[in-house]
């Protein structure tokens, strides 16, 4: 498995489809309540092979240098995801997402992700800017950006189409050189 350490607890790895749908799905599955309010395409993720199916695409999208999508391990255990989107070589940006298992939700797990993802983002990939989105109700997510450190850039309307319909939006920012002077 090829990973990321980031401290004695959590980890970034690539994802394993035929390894890590199942329990990938049990987690989604498990957090729906929590989850679907702010990420659409949960609603649509009903079995194993539908994860599986996402995973594969992911991987596509990671060898074509697309995005990449992580899995989240707390104590070698999958907690979550976290990615980069897509890389915008025009600007040299990417924007960060992000889901957590609610079992693991209150451990600090999904900022030392962002964290981590921030080192391999400005080091490893080179980019200049990451981004957050984050509808504006959307508490926990809001409190992740800050937290790490993003600038908030402002709030844009009707920026997300939820499951319920549009809401506004968060954008949170953070540039390299800011990183580098954090570290």
């Amino acid at each position: 498995m090829f990973t990321y350490q980031i401290d004695n607890e959590v980890s970034l790895a690539l994802p394993r489809p035929k390894i890590d749908a199942e329990p990938l799905f049990t987690l989604v599955d498990e957090s729906r309540k929590e989850l679907e309010p702010w990420l659409p395409w949960v609603i649509g993720m009903k079995s194993v092979d539908d994860e599986e199916k996402f995973l594969i695409d992911a991987m596509k999208h990671f060898g074509t240098g697309y995005s990449l999508n992580t899995t989240i391990l707390f104590k070698n255990q999958p907690a979550g995801m976290i990615s980069f989107n897509k890389f915008r070589a025009m600007d040299q940006s990417t924007e960060i997402g992000y889901w957590l298992g609610t079992k693991f939700v209150g451990n600090g797990i999904m900022h030392r992700a962002v964290s981590g993802m921030c080192d391999i983002g400005f080091y490893d990939y080179n980019i200049h800017k990451i981004e957050i989105g984050a509808a504006v109700e959307n508490q926990r997510s809001n409190r992740v950006a800050k937290k790490a450190g993003f600038h908030f850039d402002g709030s844009f309307r009707d920026i997300e189409l939820l499951s319920d319909g549009f809401y506004d939006g968060n954008i949170w920012t953070l540039l390299k050189d800011e990183w580098k002077s954090k570290k």
